[in-house]
């Protein structure tokens, strides 16, 4: 994606499906079928974004396939294979005040209750029974780490989230 901003990825083409346009949809959303909650799509293709409509989808297996409006062959859907699949963050649902979608949370300065800056938030994990967040060390940290991993347990470990700053306060220890 050229700006990480101005798009969330959701997805990509999968390989064709039949002869038809049908093809195989990868989604990274937490329910296959929920890419699908979004009325268009932005697809990639060689470097550029183009808004497509989904004319039908159906599950297939544990997955989902669809075909787009204007795409009515095999030979249109091999041309979208590999295509990454995005939508506009203004399409994405509101949230409640303290709930965070991940890539908000990617980039922000970790701090402990005692001051000790940790670095900042460089990936999440999902580990069944909660998210972690990835958080890369400073250059010079004191205690000698790379990376940390902080469990996302609100109330427990995350005592704060802020947006203006962009600071998550944490109880946790620096040499953990």
């Amino acid at each position: 994606m050229s700006n990480q901003t101005d798009k969330v990825l959701l997805g990509c083409v999968g390989a064709p499906y039949g002869i038809k346009g049908w093809m195989k949809i990868t989604t990274y959303t937490d329910l296959p079928e929920s890419i699908f909650d979004y009325s268009s799509w932005l697809v990639e293709s060689k470097g550029q974004w183009a808004e497509m409509k989904v004319a039908e989808w159906r599950r297939h297996g544990k997955g989902v396939v669809a075909r787009f409006a204007d795409v009515d062959d095999r030979d249109d859907a091999v041309r979208l294979t590999g295509c990454k699949i995005a939508v506009k963050p203004e399409q994405l649902a509101e949230l409640d005040e303290n709930d965070f979608y991940w890539r908000e949370l990617i980039g922000m300065e970790v701090k402990n209750i005692k001051g000790y800056h940790f670095g900042h938030v460089d990936g999440l994990m999902e580990t069944g029974s909660n998210d972690v967040l990835q958080v890369k060390a400073n250059a010079r940290d004191g205690f000698g780490k790379k990376e940390r991993l902080i469990p996302l347990v609100d109330g427990q470990v995350i005592i704060n989230i802020n947006r203006e700053t962009r600071v998550i306060e944490v109880d946790w220890d620096p040499d953990f």
